[in-house]
């Protein structure tokens, strides 16, 4: 019970009413003493009025007012005189003197405690204003024992008290906070695992109904949180099945594309000039058509596995990206500069390093290519205790002011002309897969350049400055 809202409320209510009745116990008990030895000067002067009344007393007479008082003796001080009114035989010294009359709270409370733990039945002497003017003071000399008696049995009823009220109004509290509190809030919760079973089922969607303004505003927060999810899901759903149609429309336009590519090989020998002319453009035109749709069939796939992470020679990699990309060059002016260290072994997917590097190439020589211009492409490579950095540049024409704005964004418009801007966005991901980040460190006619970034710990941010 400890562990729920209303247990721990209830709990605490006990301990705090029982702390406040603490504070109210020690001042209660103080002024009970001080009542109670008040009222034993009271009876002493009313015993010692027979004496002023009659000059003369039996001992009997004597040793009954005495009794009945609850004292030994009894002074009064009348006109400066101090007169023995009433006395008897003390049985022990007398071990403290407590002066009523002009006592303050730090001092009655000291005196009640001391009274409380002093075990025994010791001999005390008070002082007082005899009341009604019937003196200048009284004084009696008493036993201790029953008013320490009196003390502790006024403190067991005043505790046996303070917790029947404590439980009482622990109880009374621990309804109300279970009426008015849990109960709507274990109604949120419901609503929420409720949801949970079928998020997509717009009847599941909480309605508020709290009459508490902190649980009303949650319930709205959450009916807010609800819709939007609903909605999501369902656009998801709809975006779901739009792709899978987008992915098999992509798959039947790409096996009557390369049956026409294969049409438009045979089109290009032909001798006449209206032909030879058109036919390079058909060409381009279906072979970008046929890369769009790989592109989005690849895209369209399960997402990248998780990187398989292995050492190996970073140069070697990097000779492969460039001897793929000279024979795609064929006897196109582009020139391949590589700087990497003979050394230097990478911790990655070499699969997927092999995919990134050769994507931005690709990229790159694709941009020289279409200025029919003369290029080169660099790749260069060096690492610190914390990170392997590789920088691709280029001297082409530099990105497209679309392609800058939505670089790694999909069918945003490609690096190059005519592509889908796919390969970026595949590059990009599978560098974050390892922990790293792919950037575009800068572009403009003078040329483009992209670091890649992979961390050495398995577990750091890398930042793309250099």
């Amino acid at each position: 019970m400890f562990k729920t809202l209303s247990g721990r409320f209830l709990f605490l209510t006990v301990i705090f009413v029982l702390l406040a009745e603490v504070f109210i116990f020690v001042p209660s008990v103080a002024r009970y003493r001080q009542d109670y030895l008040s009222l034993r000067l009271e009876r002493a002067q009313i015993a010692s009025l027979a004496l002023l009344a009659d000059g003369m007393i039996s001992d009997s007479l004597e040793k009954e007012l005495l009794d009945n008082a609850g004292v030994f003796n009894v002074v009064l001080r009348r006109d400066e005189v101090r007169e023995l009114a009433l006395s008897s035989p003390i049985p022990s010294p007398i071990v403290a003197t407590y002066d009523l009359r002009d006592d303050g709270a730090v001092t009655l409370i000291s005196d009640a405690l001391s009274a409380m733990f002093t075990k025994g039945n010791p001999i005390i002497r008070v002082i007082g204003n005899p009341v009604q003017d019937g003196g200048l003071l009284i004084e009696v000399t008493m036993e201790q024992g029953p008013l320490r008696q009196a003390m502790l049995e006024y403190g067991l009823n005043v505790f046996i008290l303070s917790a029947a009220i404590s439980i009482i109004t622990a109880m009374l509290l621990f309804v109300a906070v279970r009426t008015f509190l849990v109960a709507p809030i274990k109604g949120v919760v419901r609503a929420m695992s409720v949801y949970a079973e079928a998020p997509d089922d717009a009847r599941r969607i909480i309605n508020p109904t709290a009459s508490v303004a902190e649980i009303r505003e949650a319930e709205d927060a959450l009916r807010s949180m609800q819709t939007q999810l609903t909605s999501a899901l369902k656009q998801r759903e709809r975006l779901a099945q739009l792709g899978e149609g987008v992915a098999k429309v992509s798959h039947d336009l790409r096996n009557i594309l390369t049956s026409a590519q294969l049409f438009t090989d045979r089109i290009e020998v032909s001798t006449d000039p209206v032909v030879q002319r058109l036919a390079p453009k058909l060409v381009n035109s279906i072979t970008r058509a046929v890369h769009l749709c790989e592109n989005t069939l690849a895209f369209g796939r399960a997402s990248e596995p998780p990187p398989n992470l292995t050492r190996f020679a970073l140069a070697e990699i990097v000779s492969d990206v460039i001897d793929s990309e000279r024979l795609s060059a064929g006897d196109y002016d582009i020139s391949f500069a590589e700087d990497i260290p003979a050394s230097m072994t990478v911790r990655a997917d070499s699969e997927q390093l092999y995919r990134v590097i050769g994507n931005l190439v690709r990229n790159a020589r694709q941009a020289i290519m279409n200025t029919g211009d003369s290029g080169e492409i660099s790749i260069q490579a060096s690492e610190d205790e914390n990170r392997w950095r590789i920088v691709v540049a280029d001297t082409g024409p530099g990105l497209p002011m679309r392609a800058k704005e939505h670089l790694f964004q999909a069918f945003h418009g490609g690096a190059s002309k005519g592509g889908s801007g796919l390969g970026l966005v595949i590059a990009s991901e599978l560098i974050r897969g390892h922990g790293g980040q792919l950037g575009l460190l800068s572009t403009g006619p003078e040329g483009t350049t992209f670091e890649i970034i992979l961390p050495k710990s398995d577990f750091q941010i890398i930042s793309t400055e250099s």
